[in-house]
């Protein structure tokens, strides 16, 4: 190997690494708060309350993120609870719908800015419930995770995750008799056993959270040694097609969505000295997304915009937690056919994707966890997005 490929290896797994500490130390001092906001949040659900979220810019895909999480849930069996992402006008939507029994969540950079804190204001006027991520005023108010913004906002994706499955654990206990059996959301909280009382339950989910950051560390631990070759791989082609006039064409369903426009706003508005990359978010489309499923069918909500929009010199960038999502197999076999570059951040074994070959480089986190695989995918496309100025 060139001593510049192991030079490039190496920062790539000391820049996964590097989000470990920080996000031990911010869990350390937060799990236990969190759990008693998830414990209040659950009461404001049970009367009927829902979560607004909002954020501005990149921030904005959290808050798209934390929505469909209690919208749509992962696990199976799980009630979908009221959230809306209010990004477009959160002063608007807060002052024509908040209520006492809502949740307002602003999501924002590690120095928050004023606009956040006029709209936590407006939210507390109203009587709701706050989450200011980060920010100093709010029912439940955290510091920054870190000053660096991508490591700063894969925590609160972390929180976010946290969030959404300790909600479920406390609806699911209230009224619960002790010596009733478990529930399909146990697993997600090993600590939580049939002896947890009201009066325990919120030191044990406190517990739970940290053993889930050991989950989430772990497995980046595991990609720091087995996954910089693939980046780089990926890194360099992209750079090489970027030269000649590509753009990134990036896409995805759920969570995977909001990480792909995630991604698409690191390269269009990029943090410090990165340089601009020219960038499109097919999964920022909801008319085109919509029109397509109704019209011709949900397989082609991607295909039908690649169609339209690429290039054979462009980059066709995936995200997907199975691997085997059909509108995405759809769009790659429609960017192999038009000559683009394909890359595919995945989960579990890869899936189809992997085992057909439709991604030119497949960086696959092996893990049938969702929310740990999307954590670990935050970090895989920020540290990508780091390192192709570098190719």
């Amino acid at each position: 190997m060139l001593a510049r490929e192991q030079s490039l290896h190496q920062e790539i797994a000391e820049r996964i690494l590097a989000r470990n500490a920080p996000t031990r130390q911010f869990f350390a001092t937060q799990a236990v708060a969190l759990a008693h906001a998830c414990a209040k949040m659950s009461e404001h659900f049970l009367h009927g309350g829902r979560l607004m979220t909002a954020g501005k810019g990149p921030y904005a895909t959290d808050a798209m993120h934390v929505s469909v999480e209690f919208i749509h849930p992962v696990l199976v069996g799980k009630r979908a609870l009221p959230a809306i992402d209010i990004s477009l006008a959160p002063e608007a939507w807060i002052s024509a719908l908040a209520t006492p029994d809502d949740m307002i969540a602003v999501f924002d950079a590690p120095q928050p800015s004023a606009e956040s804190g006029a709209i936590i204001d407006l939210a507390k006027q109203r009587g709701a419930m706050t989450l200011a991520l980060p920010g100093c005023i709010g029912d439940y108010a955290v510091p920054a995770a870190s000053e660096d913004e991508h490591i700063h906002q894969e925590i609160f994706e972390l929180l976010g995750h946290c969030m959404y499955e300790s909600v479920h654990v406390f609806l699911e206990h209230e009224g619960r008799p002790a010596a009733q059996p478990a529930t399909q959301a146990d697993f997600l909280y090993p600590f939580l056993t049939a002896a947890s009382s009201s009066a325990t339950l919120t030191q044990d989910v406190a517990r739970s959270i940290n053993a889930k950051v050991e989950i989430a560390v772990g497995l980046r631990e595991v990609l720091a040694r087995t996954q910089p070759p693939k980046v780089a791989q990926a890194a360099d082609a992209i750079a090489r097609r970027l030269r000649q006039g590509a753009r990134i064409l990036a896409f995805g369903n759920g969570g995977s969505a909001t990480d792909a426009t995630d991604f698409v706003l690191d390269c269009v508005m990029p943090v410090r000295d990165c340089p601009a990359i020219p960038a499109i978010s097919l999964a920022l489309e909801p008319a085109v997304i919509t029109a397509t499923a109704n019209d011709v069918g949900s397989d082609l909500i991607f295909q039908r915009q690649l169609i339209a929009q690429s290039k054979p010199v462009d980059v066709a960038l995936a995200f997907s937690t199975s691997g085997g999502s059909r509108n995405v197999v759809t769009a790659l076999e429609e960017a192999h056919k038009r000559g683009l570059l394909t890359i595919a951040i995945l989960g579990y074994d890869g899936g189809e994707i992997l085992k057909r070959g439709l991604a030119d480089y497949a960086i696959v986190v092996d893990c049938d966890d969702i929310p740990r695989i999307q954590e670990a995918q935050g970090t895989i496309y920020h540290v990508l997005r780091e390192i192709i100025p570098r190719c």
